[in-house]
């Protein structure tokens, strides 16, 4: 036989559970020894702790309610009556006791809770009447309507009363609404012959956008857009059915259009933007074949490079100067190496060697002072111009120096 405080198994394997009114039958034992008995059992006691701890959580810090939290605690105090476990069952049910009572407070809370937020909507909603009624006899059409408006949205908001209170409040409350809504109605019955006036006119201006709206001539479009928009605002106010409807229309046409032309113009931007990127790679590759030191291989080098950039396409305006001007400058380098190879190799190109490396000289002593003044003036667009053509000709200086030699 073993035992411990809260239970024992006899010789015959039948577990026992001590309670304040006695040993209490747990259950039959046989699969092992009287120590794994009492375990086994204890083991089910831990686990209606920790479900009565949980239950005890929920309540406390949940919004469990009342019949969930009392049928939860039924049945944990089945389970303990039974005397399925071995540990200080009592104790569970104590704690199950005080369980209930929070319950039970918390519930009474709750109904008192209730009773309180009731009466503050009722109240509430009778301000809410009360201030209606009061609207329905101002002139003032779009202040007492937009204040409406925010009353029903107020309203909305609020809790359901009984069913009795709520329909008789909300009966006073929509027949000051409507009463307003008929005082109004009347008092713009004058103004109908001017709106229907505008509202032709503005079906005619809604028509001509609507028809504008997949034009793809987009200057001209979008100027004749902006003379619709003052004619439309020359021409008031519709009745209200219609005046949203018709903007409506009248925007959305204009949305369609803006939003082509917008695409259209992001994807070409994008696609120049691109296009900028490959030429300014192109130019980087063409100025490496300077100085020029095989003209043959050079010139086959700047064709090959030349084919693939008038495949490319246009880039930004803005940018074009200066990449395009970079590529001229090789260019005009390749051409003036050529002069100064055919002027090597003519028969007369010996007399005028000198001659030219000193021309040669000199433009390249101008573009170093040129660039100096515009350096001086603080144009550095203009500066760094010239130094991309001082490298031009400072290229073909060498060059002709180079060539003045080998004449010599």
């Amino acid at each position: 036989m073993s035992s411990d405080p809260w239970g024992r198994v006899d010789e015959t394997g039948t577990v026992y559970v001590r309670t304040a009114d006695g040993e209490k039958v747990v259950g039959s034992w046989q699969a092992g020894s009287p120590e794994e008995a009492l375990a086994y059992f204890e083991r089910k006691y831990e686990g209606l702790v920790v479900e009565i701890g949980l239950l005890e959580k929920r309540v406390k810090t949940t919004d469990l309610s009342s019949k969930d939290a009392r049928t939860a605690i039924d049945h944990l105090r089945e389970q303990v009556d039974a005397h399925h476990a071995v540990g200080d069952l009592d104790a569970l049910r104590v704690r199950l006791d005080k369980l209930v009572e929070l319950v039970d407070a918390r519930r009474e809370e709750r109904r008192a809770q209730r009773a309180r937020q009731a009466e503050e909507a009722r109240r509430a909603k009778e301000a809410l009447v009360t201030e209606a009624e009061e609207l329905a006899q101002s002139d003032q059409w779009r202040a007492a309507g937009e204040r409406l408006r925010a009353l029903v949205d107020t309203w909305k908001g609020l809790p359901r009363l009984d069913r009795k209170s709520d329909d008789e409040l909300w009966h006073r409350f929509s027949h000051a609404r409507s009463a307003f809504s008929k005082r109004r109605k009347q008092h713009f019955a004058q103004l109908d012959a001017q709106r229907e006036e505008a509202r032709r006119t503005k079906e005619r201006l809604v028509a001509e956008a609507e028809s504008l709206s997949n034009s793809t001539e987009w200057g001209a479009t979008a100027a004749r857009y902006r003379e619709l928009m003052a004619e439309w605002k020359a021409a008031g106010r519709a009745q209200r059915e219609h005046e949203d409807d018709l903007w409506n229309r009248f925007r959305g046409a204009q949305d369609v259009f803006f939003a082509a032309r917008s695409s259209v113009f992001a994807e070409r931007d994008a696609e120049q933007a691109e296009n900028l990127k490959l030429k300014e790679e192109l130019a980087g590759e063409a100025e490496k074949l300077l100085p020029v030191t095989d003209l043959k291989a050079a010139r086959a080098a700047f064709r090959a490079v030349n084919e693939r950039w008038e495949a490319i396409g246009h880039v930004p305006r803005d940018a074009r100067p200066k990449v395009e001007g970079r590529m001229q400058a090789v260019e005009r380098a390749l051409q003036e190496a050529e002069e100064a190879e055919w002027r090597r190799t003519n028969p007369e190109a010996r007399a005028r060697a000198a001659g030219l490396t000193g021309q040669l000289q000199a433009a390249v002593d101008k573009l170093k002072g040129q660039i100096e003044q515009a350096r001086a003036q603080g144009n550095d667009a203009k500066a760094q111009k010239l130094e991309r053509e001082l490298e031009g000709r400072q290229a073909l200086l060498d060059q002709a120096l180079k060539g003045l030699q080998e004449f010599g």
